[in-house]
This record gives structure tokens, sequence and C-alpha cells, in this order.
């Protein structure tokens, strides 16, 4: 599984890169705040959102610590989805949110 640190994540934002996040906590955890620009997919939605998503575009998924965003990127990538896992997850990330 590829992944990719938060300091990578954030130092790419504040280079002014457009990046895909999508954030798998769920709607209650994201009020709390997520990194700006990201799009929120509870895990248990994926599956059945996952045709917005267009396989030409490279996703770094996110969650509270890596776990489900983890399985998130397993998942999509077996469906041929060009997807990394942000390691430590919303715990780690010391950037802004919105």
């Amino acid at each position: 599984m590829k992944q990719m640190t938060v300091n990578e994540v954030e130092a790419l934002i504040n280079e002014g890169k457009k990046l895909n996040i999508i954030d798998v906590r769920e709607v209650d955890e994201v009020a709390t705040g997520k990194i700006p620009g990201a799009v929120n997919i509870p895990l248990g939605l994926i599956e059945f959102r996952m045709h917005e998503l267009d396989k030409t575009n490279e996703y770094i998924m996110v969650c509270r610590s890596g776990a489900r965003s983890g399985r998130a990127t397993q998942f999509l990538k077996e469906y041929g989805f060009n997807v990394m896992n942000m390691t430590g997850g919303m715990l780690a990330w010391e950037g802004k949110i919105e």
C-alpha cells in the first residue's frame, strides 16, 4: 500500500498543489475539523460512492489515526484506483483545518 506522511501532505498543500483528499471519518468526526478541501466519504459508504471518484486521479485517504483510511485504500486499490494512505491520520495532523 502506498503511504504518505502528514508532513508530506502538508508540504504539498503549502506548495499550492491540488490534492484529492478523501476523509473517511464519520460525519460527526469531520464536523470537528478536516483538511481544507477534503471530501468526506465515511468508510461505510466508500463502496456505494466510489462511482463519484475518477480512476485517472490520485487520492489521499485520511481518517482519525490511519487505520480506517488504510482499509479504504486497500479496498479502492482492488478496484483499480490510484490511492494512498496518510499515515497517522488527523491525530498527527498539525496543519490547517476547516
